[in-house]
């Protein structure tokens, strides 16, 4: 999947394993192979179909390039030779089906689906040179960021079960999205550098109040914090009305949930992928 030696020192200097570890500090050492391998999938193919290249910008041939990796995702097709991506898919299936339920695989497959197709909505965008509105933003950013792929597997991981009916509780599936957005709404933060060098931020949430509420860099950065905080005020309050009924799996899962999000800010502090595209004089706050 990653061809040439610049591209594999980026991912070496990327460090994606950190963001396996940070996300997921207490699975078993097999499981977070298993995740750390899922996450490297994912941030190689972002790289390769998603943001860089003709693919990325053509809605149509991005489509064209999904069959074979949802007939692969349903069991119904093997990777051709040349295929690493489908390789590497099949090979993640199988080791996710050793180790999940049959109803954890199949969750983990329908977000995986719902992220394929949400790449076809931002080629879209690119296609026409198109900044969509908040209300598409806030809603697109959950999928197309691949967060939800990630959290079908913390119970997996972790190696206890949710339950369908947990898993779609309103409670959980509030928190789980407001967990997207938080996750989503840092990533737009920390890359906005990195993004408006390439592909003019479009698919980010500072240039999307910027550009709709007609304010300044720094006035829709203030929003996006404000916004954040927002969102943290809301999770909280979810929580505490979720641990009036929630057994033990769920209170892991919604546990796990919050890894995520602190986990996610200690990786994108610490990796090239992001902070090497702000200046050299930009100060971050120490986490404490």
């Amino acid at each position: 999947m990653l061809k040439g030696a610049d591209t594999l020192e980026h991912f070496r200097r990327s460090q994606i394993g950190l963001l396996a570890a940070r996300t997921n500090p207490a699975v078993p050492r097999d499981s977070l192979r298993l995740i750390n391998d899922w996450y490297n999938w994912l941030f190689a193919f972002d790289d390769a179909f998603c943001e860089g290249g003709l693919m990325g910008h053509r809605a149509s041939a991005l489509a064209r390039a999904l069959p074979p990796l949802l007939e692969i995702l349903d069991g119904r097709r093997a990777p051709d030779a040349g295929d690493p991506f489908g390789l590497a898919l099949t090979e993640l299936l199988h080791r996710i089906s050793q180790a999940a339920t049959p109803a954890q695989v199949d969750r983990w497959r329908i977000t995986v689906k719902e992220y394929l197709f949400a790449q076809i909505w931002e080629a879209a965008n690119r296609e026409v040179d198109l900044i969509p509105t908040p209300e598409d933003y806030v809603l697109m950013r959950r999928i197309t960021g691949a967060t939800y792929t990630c959290l079908a597997l913390i119970d997996v991981g972790g190696g206890y079960r949710l339950e369908a009916e947990e898993w779609h509780h309103p409670d959980v599936r509030t928190l789980s999205d407001l967990a997207c957005d938080l996750i989503g709404w840092d990533n737009d933060l920390l890359s906005y550098a990195k993004e408006r060098g390439n592909d003019k931020a479009r698919h980010n949430l500072v240039t999307v109040l910027a550009t709709h509420k007609t304010l300044t860099v720094q006035e829709a950065l203030r929003e996006v914090s404000q916004m954040h905080n927002d969102a943290i005020a809301a999770f909280i309050h979810r929580r505490s009305a979720l641990e009036q009924w929630a057994p033990l799996p769920v209170r892991k899962y919604v546990r796990g949930l919050e890894h995520w999000v602190r986990g996610h800010i200690e990786f994108s502090l610490a990796s090239a992928r992001y902070l090497h595209a702000w200046p050299d004089d930009t100060r971050w706050p120490q986490a404490v």
